[in-house]
């Protein structure tokens, strides 16, 4: 789990560049290298646009680090749902 959550930050910071916050180009660049395997549509230069307006809760035309943390708890929280309903409730249980 920590190489996990290491993954995330340093990520997100390589993506900054320095900055405190993601701007639009390199935002797709995150998404397109990082979250290809796991979203749809990242193939989309308008997809992540839309993607990043609805994640980025102040308007500012950036992703803060907050609002990227925002889409890794949903897509964790959707990767989660796949596989409890595909395994049933007895085998999520069990894991």
């Amino acid at each position: 789990m920590e190489g996990a959550i290491k993954t995330v930050v340093m990520q997100y910071l390589s993506s900054a560049r320095g900055k405190e916050n993601v701007s639009g180009k390199n935002f797709q660049k995150l998404v397109k290298s990082q979250m290809g395997n796991i979203l749809s549509d990242t193939d989309s230069s308008s997809a992540i646009k839309d993607m990043m307006k609805g994640l980025d809760d102040n308007q500012d035309g950036k992703v803060s680090f907050q609002e990227y943390l925002s889409l890794v708890g949903y897509l964790a929280n959707s990767m989660s749902e796949r596989k409890t309903s595909a395994s049933g409730p007895e085998e999520a249980a069990k894991h």
